[in-house]
């Protein structure tokens, strides 16, 4: 049997704008394995980031529930939701969010010392981590002397190197030329099967679509294909 980190059972999340209700998901139901590589597509107002807000706790569902490797996240407390994403989930955003006074390393570290890891640990980690996404010799530097593409594979090792269950991706070819974008997928693709992370990309980008092992296509809200 396979070990599912994502089960959801029938979600759905409407918001009130006045007295209109606007509903932005809408009974989806979705089981994600282990090792996944799932990209969400859709035009803006599908649901996409809703979904993947819904999922890393960051949003409530107004019905169904969702769980992560077997616990309810959606009953789960605020302190719960901040520790389950601090020790089973990495994020990698568009914008990168990399913190511009802490040198590629020391961003690496984050979140590994907001978890306690001891300073060596820390180090040694994070300057694996890097030679594998090819910054080797780029530790100390800041992200403002770093191209684009380099940030985000900064934010690639920030997200893998603490070995979290799960890492989510909104839109993160965004800002990146397209030779960028593809050896960032090439780098995921690699980091998935060594890794056997789990890998959940909210996107427009077709790049991403195609290294994808499955598509889910959102529309209205409501899932509209499941292939792969």
């Amino acid at each position: 049997m396979k070990k599912l980190p994502i089960i959801c059972h029938h979600l759905s999340k409407t918001y009130q704008q006045g007295s209109v209700t606007i509903p932005a998901l809408i009974d989806v139901d979705l089981e994600i394995p282990k090792g996944d590589f799932v990209c969400l597509s859709g035009p803006s107002g599908s649901g996409k980031t809703t979904l993947l807000n819904i999922i890393s706790g960051l949003d409530k569902p107004t019905e169904g529930q969702i769980e992560i490797d077997g616990e309810r996240v959606d009953k789960m407390s605020q302190s719960a939701l901040a520790d389950m994403r601090l020790h089973k989930i990495g994020f990698v955003f568009q914008a990168y969010n990399l913190i511009p006074v802490l040198n590629a390393q020391e961003n690496v570290e984050f979140v590994m010392q907001l978890q306690g890891v001891s300073s060596e640990e820390r180090a040694k980690k994070a300057r694996a981590i890097l030679k594998e996404v090819g910054l080797e010799g780029l530790e100390k530097r800041r992200p403002g002397d770093l191209s684009g593409g380099q940030q985000q594979r900064v934010a690639v090792a920030r997200a893998i190197v603490s070995e979290p269950s799960l890492i989510l991706a909104d839109e993160p070819t965004a800002n990146l030329d397209s030779h960028t974008a593809e050896s960032l997928m090439q780098l995921l693709r690699t980091m998935n099967e060594e890794h056997r992370v789990t890998f959940l990309f909210s996107t427009h980008d077709k790049l991403v679509m195609d290294y994808s092992k499955r598509l889910i296509k959102l529309h209205d809200g409501r899932i509209q294909s499941d292939e792969g």
